[in-house]
């Protein structure tokens, strides 16, 4: 079992009002879990900063599945991104649209970069880097 600490933290009325109502509507067990996962969210989007360690993104994309050479400048940039691109997902929406994931391991602005150059190309209608970390603590 791990060294749990407490400590306290003082707010405005209003504020505390506005935690608690996101404490329940988000089915938190307590302020306590709440604020925990605050907390490894602030570790995890701060270790994207100047990271020197390879990190995890997941990029998704919703894109026009019959645009002109989309695709294939979609895997030229995958190919030439330098990144260890472990798993994609493809799926047809519509007839037009399709949804793609890809998982992305390298260092942050390989990532960032790579991410915004796909989200760039003419045809994607969404793109949306998630940054993940696994959290030290």
């Amino acid at each position: 079992m791990e060294n749990i600490i407490r400590f306290s933290v003082s707010l405005p009325k209003q504020l505390l009002d506005e935690l608690d109502s996101k404490i329940g509507a988000q089915g938190y067990a307590s302020r306590s879990e709440f604020t925990r996962d605050l907390i490894r969210e602030k570790i995890v989007n701060d270790s994207w900063k100047n990271a020197d360690e390879d990190l995890i993104g997941v990029l998704t994309l919703i894109y026009l599945h019959h645009q002109s050479d989309l695709v294939a400048k979609m895997m030229d940039l995958e190919h030439k991104s330098n990144l260890n691109i472990t798993c994609t997902t493809h799926i047809h929406m519509d007839h037009d649209n399709c949804l793609e994931t890809l998982i992305l391991r390298g260092k942050a602005g390989l990532i960032e970069k790579f991410s915004e150059k796909i989200g760039g190309l003419k045809g994607v209608k969404f793109s949306k880097l998630t940054r993940a970390a696994v959290p030290h603590s």
